[in-house]
């Protein structure tokens, strides 16, 4: 495991508006993470939350991209990749963490990456929030994209 989550406070920002925008596949995953995500903007005093589902995590950069454009101020992205019996998986793990980066260059705004990729469901699950996880990426990528919102 890649160990705890620095202990970062949580700045309140109820002017914030953020979308949060998930991946379609593996929804119970993805649910938690979604969940994750929204105790942190809500921790923060995020009020003006926008869930927009995509078919897959590939669609995810220009969802993001589409969220800025209509006004939107940080970008929460999660998902579950699972790596197949093909080489697909590395594509889409190139795809996706090459295209949020590009789209959160681009129109200067964080996009909190909470996409995960891992060999196994049993990763997965240890990651997504649950009350058996270790880890809860869907909270921890909501915290980076607010922390990132604040030194705007």
């Amino acid at each position: 495991m890649a160990g705890a989550a620095p202990q970062i406070g949580l700045t309140q920002q109820p002017q914030a508006k953020v979308a949060i925008i998930s991946s379609s596949w593996h929804l119970d995953i993805c649910n938690d993470l979604i969940d994750g995500a929204q105790r942190a903007l809500a921790k923060a005093g995020v009020t003006q939350v926008e869930v927009m589902m995509v078919p897959g995590s590939f669609e995810i950069p220009l969802a993001a991209q589409f969220a800025f454009e209509k006004g939107f101020d940080a970008v929460v992205a999660v998902g579950l990749v699972l790596e197949g019996e093909t080489p697909h998986f590395d594509y889409v793990c190139s795809g996706v963490t090459d295209g949020v980066m590009s789209v959160s260059l681009k129109y200067g705004k964080p996009i909190g990456f909470g996409v995960l990729m891992c060999n196994n469901l049993d990763q997965a699950i240890a990651r997504c929030g649950r009350k058996e996880s270790i880890e809860d990426k869907g909270f921890d990528s909501a915290v980076a994209a607010l922390e990132l919102l604040a030194l705007k």
